[in-house]
């Protein structure tokens, strides 16, 4: 499997389980340090405030919301016209930003946020949103991961946006007793459960052992377990193993 598609797959094992902000962001988070950005944003825009999940600086994204940055962000601006996913850059002259984008742009660059690539998502009702990967790593180039792996990138920005919206339109009931285990999560307890190490494991699965470690923590979390052993005895409790 290539590891795109192996990154994707852990992206939709924990993204079909995550239950608020923090775990959405937390999952999208990984998937864009897997693919080389540091950060990930998730910007909704529509008649009200525009919603925001993001790993960027907290200062920014305070500032970002607070200034209405949406409203002039060449990036947003150019995922409202556009279909595709693309690529961009502070310093890039495909988006042609002017006077006060280019001073929006130098301000973001302060933060760190340089390049990166945007997913744009058209939501209804007059509705947007964009799905971004962006870097502060100077000798990246967007460009090179969105022509190896531009489609992984395109479903992860679908996917995270769908997941979100059932999200907010479940009642919290409805969310409350929905099982919080992934497959993979259920899989590494599993082996936990038998006494396997992270290594034996990761080779058992086909996964790396710090994925594994990564799934047995994300169990762990959402079971209200202390200890990986703990949490292996309230999955076996509740039935959630195979």
């Amino acid at each position: 499997m290539k590891w795109a598609d192996q990154l994707f797959e852990e992206f939709v094992d924990a993204i079909l389980t995550a239950r608020d902000d923090h775990e959405f962001e937390r999952t999208a988070s990984r998937a864009a340090h897997g693919l080389g950005f540091r950060w990930f944003a998730y910007l909704r825009v529509g008649d009200g405030r525009p919603s925001l999940i993001s790993s960027y600086p907290k200062s920014w994204t305070s500032r970002y919301l607070r200034l209405n940055y949406h409203g002039l962000d060449p990036v947003i601006q150019r995922a409202r016209v556009e279909r595709g996913i693309f690529s961009w850059g502070t310093q890039g002259s495909a988006l042609r930003p002017n006077k006060e984008q280019r001073r929006f742009f130098e301000e973001a660059t302060t933060f760190g946020i340089k390049s990166g690539i945007t997913v744009p998502i058209r939501s209804g009702f007059g509705q947007m949103a964009a799905f971004t990967l962006a870097t502060d790593d100077p000798i990246m180039k967007p460009d090179r991961v969105l022509a190896r792996a531009g489609d992984i990138v395109q479903l992860i920005g679908i996917y995270f946006q769908a997941h979100l919206s059932e999200r907010i339109v479940a009642s919290p009931v409805a969310v409350e007793n929905a099982c919080a285990l992934s497959q993979r999560e259920r899989q590494c307890l599993a082996w936990a459960a038998r006494g396997k190490t992270l290594a034996e494991a990761a080779v058992l699965i086909g996964i790396t052992s710090r994925t594994v470690a990564f799934h047995l923590e994300n169990a762990r979390r959402k079971l209200g377990a202390v200890t990986i052993a703990h949490a292996v005895a309230q999955a076996v409790r509740r039935g959630l193993l195979p």
